[in-house]
C-alpha cells in the first residue's frame, strides 16, 4: 500500500507503523490552531507528521491528555482506529479531510503517552544476568537457581517515570559503609517496555494467550540506574532507591499490531517452566533491534530477540498471584544484552564493571556517566514488504546532583 503523504524515503513512520503518542503544539499562536484544539492531544505518527486525532475524529477520548481512556476500550476499538487510518490515509478521497489535522513533527512536542499505574522492571536477557552474575558472584554459578524458572522482577516507582527527554538529575544516596553524596555510578539500562490497555479484575490471572487481550503496545525504556546506590541498598529486598529517582520512556507506543513481523519464536530454554508459564507456539518473542549512543556515539546494538522470557510470560507470571493489572500499566523487559561485547544494554557491562573503560571517538572514556552525557536509545523491527517499524527514541542528559 502507498499513501497519498509524501513519506520520506526508509521512514519507520509508515503506514505499517501508526504508533499512538500525545502531543501539543509547540506554536499556539499558530493560525491552524484553533481554541479547542489547545493541550494535549492524541496524535499518530505517519512519516514527519503528526495526524491529530482529536481533531480529525471528534471522538473526545483523543482530548484527555492521555491514551488511558483509548486504551482501555480494547483491541476491537485498537483494530477498528487503525482501519480507519490506514483507508484515510490510502485513498485521497479523504486527502481533504486529513491534511487540516497533519501537524509537523518538528512542531510540536511530546508528552509522557499515558498516566502509569503501575511500573514493574524484569530481569529478562539471559546475558545480562549471566554477565552480572559472574562481575559480582565470581566463582559461582553466573544464575541465581531460581532465574530459569520464573521471570524475575520489582516493583518500580510509577511517579517518576517520564517521557524521552527529561532531564537526569544526578541522585543522592546511601553508598558503601553508609557514605552519603551523589552518585558516581550513574548508569543506563536500555529496555523494551509494554503498555497495559485492558485492565484485569483482582484475583483473575491472566494466561500467556491472553496477552494481545491486554497489552497495546511497545515502547522503549531507559531505566536510569545509581550501580553504588544500588550495591548498598539492595539486599535483602532488592532495587530501591538506586533505581527509583527516574525512568524514561519513549513517546510513541507501537501498536502490537503493527509488529506481526517482529513476531518470533524465544531462544531455546533448557528448563522446563511449570504450566502456567508454558508458551508453546505463542511466538511473543520480538525481533527489535535496539541502538545505544552516547553523545552520538554509537556504543552498543542489544538485540531483544534473544530475551530469555518473553512479554507474555512476564505478565502471565506478574498476575498468576491474583493481582489485578490497569489501565496504563507499562512493565519492561529489563536491560537486553547479547552474547558480544557490542550487545550489552548497559555502562556495568560495557565497561565490565569499570574495569574496562569504554574508549569514545574524541579520546575520552567512560566506565559510568558523567555530567552532561546524554544518552539515546533507539529502536526498529522489521515490518511488510521489507519496511522497517520505527520505535522512535528515548533520550536523557545527566545534570549535576542538586
Amino acid at each position: 500500500m502507498s499513501s497519498w503523504i509524501d513519506l520520506p524515503a526508509g521512514t519507520g513512520f509508515g503506514l505499517a507503523n501508526l504508533p499512538l503518542g500525545v502531543f501539543s503544539p509547540d506554536r499556539p499562536g499558530d493560525a491552524y490552531m484553533c481554541s479547542e484544539q489547545r493541550g494535549r492531544r492524541t496524535g499518530v505518527a505517519i512519516g514527519d507528521h503528526v495526524i491529530d486525532l482529536a481533531g480529525l475524529t471528534g471522538d473526545q477520548v483523543h482530548a484527555t491528555g492521555s491514551l488511558n481512556a483509548f486504551l482501555a476500550r480494547g483491541p476491537e476499538a485498537w483494530a477498528e482506529l487503525r482501519r480507519r487510518l490506514t483507508g484515510w490515509l490510502v485513498d485521497p478521497a479523504h486527502r481533504a479531510a486529513v491534511e487540516p489535522h497533519l501537524r509537523p513533527r518538528d512542531a510540536v512536542t511530546m508528552h509522557l503517552p499515558v498516566e502509569v499505574g503501575d511500573y514493574v522492571d524484569f530481569y529478562s536477557s539471559q546475558h545480562h544476568a549471566e554477565n552480572l552474575g559472574r562481575m559480582f558472584r565470581p566463582g559461582q554459578p553466573a544464575l541465581t537457581p531460581n532465574w530459569k524458572h520464573l521471570p524475575i522482577g520489582y516493583h518500580g516507582r510509577s511517579g517518576t517515570v517520564r517521557v524521552s527527554g527529561t532531564p537526569v538529575r544526578r541522585p543522592l544516596g546511601q553508598q558503601k559503609d553508609a557514605a552519603f553524596g551523589p552518585s558516581r555510578r550513574l548508569d543506563i539500562e536500555a529496555e523494551v517496555g509494554f503498555v497495559v490497555g485492558v485492565p484485569s479484575a483482582l484475583g483473575e490471572p491472566v494466561p500467556v494467550a491472553g496477552f494481545a487481550e491486554h497489552v497495546f503496545g511497545v515502547c522503549l525504556v531507559n531505566d536510569w540506574s545509581a550501580r553504588d546506590i544500588q550495591a548498598w541498598e539492595y539486599v535483602p529486598l532488592g532495587p530501591f532507591l538506586g533505581k527509583s529517582f527516574l525512568t524514561s520512556v519513549s513517546p510513541w507506543v507501537v501498536p502490537l499490531a503493527a509488529l506481526e513481523h517482529a513476531r518470533i519464536a524465544p531462544p531455546p530454554r533448557d528448563t522446563p517452566v511449570l504450566p502456567y508459564l508454558g508458551d508453546e507456539g505463542e511466538r511473543w518473542g520480538l525481533d527489535l533491534t535496539l541502538e545505544v549512543r552516547l553523545n552520538g556515539e554509537l556504543l552498543s546494538s542489544p538485540p531483544a530477540g534473544l530475551l530469555y522470557w518473553t512479554a507474555a510470560q512476564q505478565l502471565a507470571h506478574m498476575t498468576v498471584n491474583g493481582a489485578s493489572l490497569r489501565t496504563g500499566d507499562l512493565f519492561a523487559s529489563g536491560t537486553v544484552s547479547g552474547p558480544d561485547r557490542d550487545q550489552r544494554g548497559s555502562l556495568i557491562e560495557l565497561s565490565w564493571n569499570g574495569a574496562e573503560p569504554i574508549k569514545l571517538a574524541d579520546g575520552s572514556t567512560r566506565t559510568f556517566l558523567e555530567d552532561g552525557d546524554v544518552v539515546t536509545i533507539t529502536a526498529s523491527a522489521p515490518g511488510p514488504d521489507g519496511e522497517r517499524i520505527s520505535f522512535g527514541e528515548v533520550t536523557g542528559r545527566v545534570e549535576p546532583a542538586s
